[in-house]
């Protein structure tokens, strides 16, 4: 129920025909200044490698998207997202590229299969910033 200028109480009706209850907000005062409490409810997570280059990338290059994310609360999901998809596709890629390029012995060359890992991890890593994490 709101109350009209005559002071009469009526329905807070919307276009939809959906009652709405008015929003209360509260406030703090911070000198000669009334300032609303606001906060967005969202729970924090851990964010990794790849959501943190997500999270650059969308405020350097998608500023529309990331402020909207970031107001709306849904930005740490959605980087959270990106980073346990890189990881799976990381996990997926490794294994195909293992079995098309079979690494070295370790036993017999160290420093072959080393190299020949940093390679395939280099390969895996560009497939997966430019699928997951820069578009």
């Amino acid at each position: 129920m709101v109350q009209d200028m005559t002071g009469r109480t009526k329905k807070n009706v919307q276009d939809d025909g959906a009652v709405r209850e008015p929003i209360r907000l509260t406030y703090h005062r911070k000198g000669d200044y009334l300032f609303p409490d606001l906060t967005i409810e969202e729970e924090q997570v851990e964010i990794r490698k790849y959501g943190m280059l997500r999270k650059r990338f969308l405020r350097v290059h998608r500023r529309g998207l990331y402020q909207s994310m970031l107001l709306t609360g849904r930005l740490d999901s959605h980087l959270e997202g990106v980073d346990q998809a890189a990881e799976e596709r990381m996990g997926t890629l490794m294994e195909r590229l293992l079995e098309s390029h079979p690494a070295p012995d370790k036993e017999e060359d160290q420093m072959g299969w080393a190299a020949h890992m940093a390679g395939l991890v280099s390969m895996a890593e560009e497939t997966i910033l430019e699928e997951l994490v820069y578009s």
